[in-house]
């Protein structure tokens, strides 16, 4: 079985050319893509779906101790059996959610007080908590691109100079 129909068994989001070369790339595209596919077209197919433990990590690309963290700061919560855990659609959508928030460097605090907003004060309350951590985010995200460029601009800079007085 390739990582593709492991990953996203049942869903069928990839047409099959995408698929097939979706096997060639690195971890952290697959990552990335398994994160940043929207949940609300797959409904009717998460309905009945459930992951085990296993499955779970491997949809996700993310290691037993990573599930089972997110497990201890509550940000997940599976049905348990025994020993044997079970994630329904509301666990995969947390997850997906959890992934996209790391991917665009939220931190997991603020991850989890985000998903219980939810909970509490519906979506349309979680939904204006998101643009105010998004905006934020925004804001300190170009910071450091600034920081970043200006950085550069001084490595390459110095590295000329170096050269020159090689020259």
């Amino acid at each position: 079985m390739t990582f593709a129909t492991r990953a996203f068994n049942g869903f069928n989001m990839l047409p099959r050319t995408v698929t097939s070369s979706f096997k060639s790339t690195s971890r952290l595209m697959r990552r990335r893509l398994a994160a940043t596919f929207p949940l609300s077209q797959y409904e009717d197919q998460m309905e009945t779906e459930r992951l085990s433990f296993k499955e779970m990590c491997e949809r996700f690309d993310v290691t037993p101790r990573t599930l089972r963290y997110y497990e201890y700061i509550e940000l997940l919560t599976p049905e348990r059996k025994g020993r044997s855990r079970f994630y329904g659609p509301k666990e995969i959508a947390r997850m997906t959610l959890i992934l996209r928030g790391r991917r665009f460097g939220f931190q997991l605090e603020e991850i989890r007080q985000w998903l219980l907003i939810y909970e509490s004060e519906g979506t349309e309350a979680q939904m204006q908590k998101w643009i105010e951590l998004a905006d934020r985010q925004i804001t300190q995200l170009e910071d450091e691109k600034t920081q970043l460029e200006q950085t550069l601009a001084e490595l390459k800079n110095l590295r000329d100079q170096t050269l020159r007085t090689l020259s």
